[in-house]
């Protein structure tokens, strides 16, 4: 029969780093930088770090931010906003404005990426006819007596 948790166990719960690092992937030296940057804040058991429920939560919002582009900065300002006053509304309407400008930002990246790609093709297309033009000439010079 499986023991029900209760919130509080929840909530006591800790993760030790190496437990962290499985569970998203990541490395032991990227956490210490996610410390280092604002975003972790685990406590000291001697030389181990325990990582809290609270920073399991911040590191999967941080590497979700990484994902879509995000400085590290700009997580670490809008994780922090949530311990204010009324900051969970702040956050939110923070977040909000973020994605949209990361959305614009992401867009034109991919208009400039779809430019990039075209004028690739068409300068493929160009070299691939002055390679053939070129191999035509060396055909038929060496066809030619001399």
């Amino acid at each position: 029969m499986d023991k029900k948790i209760s919130d509080n166990d929840r909530e006591r719960k800790t993760y030790s780093i190496r437990e962290l690092c499985k569970e998203f992937g990541t490395t032991t030296r990227t956490l210490r930088f996610y410390e280092d940057k604002g975003i972790l804040f685990p406590t000291r058991r001697g030389t181990s770090r325990i990582y809290s429920p609270r920073d399991r939560a911040r590191l999967s919002l941080a590497l979700q931010g990484k994902r879509i582009g995000l400085r590290l900065e700009k997580i670490a300002e809008l994780l922090n906003l949530y311990d204010l006053k009324g900051g969970k509304i702040k956050q939110i309407e923070e977040a909000i404005l973020i994605f949209k400008a990361q959305i614009k930002a992401l867009e034109q990246q991919k208009i400039d990426l779809e430019e990039t790609i075209n004028d690739l093709i068409t300068h493929t297309k160009r070299v691939e006819d002055e390679l053939e033009i070129i191999r035509q000439t060396e055909t038929n010079t060496k066809g030619e007596v001399k």
